[in-house]
């Protein structure tokens, strides 16, 4: 387990466990459909680059739960970060 994982400051910064473990999991879907990383890290670990991407303040929970990513104080970008609930 990642050490970032154990430390309460990444779970703050989220909002809680519950919109920690939703975020990494739908920014990861992301990510292996092809979307690109918003961090340089030397690995291919999804996981990784997800809990960088989230202590470099890159990528948030929005008011409705998608994932956004911060590319400065005006401007968000949102994504697709998976299925939707049509296509269960």
């Amino acid at each position: 387990m990642l050490d970032e994982l154990k430390e309460e400051e990444i779970v703050k910064k989220v909002g809680g466990r519950f919109k920690l473990s939703s975020l990494i999991q739908k920014r990861m879907v992301a990510l292996n459909r092809g979307t690109r990383p918003l961090v340089e890290l030397q690995t291919k670990n999804a996981m990784e680059i997800v809990v960088q991407e989230i202590i470099q303040d890159k990528i948030f929970l929005d008011a409705t739960g998608a994932v956004a990513v911060r590319q400065d104080e005006n401007r968000e970008r949102h994504f697709s970060s998976g299925p939707s609930l049509d296509d269960m």
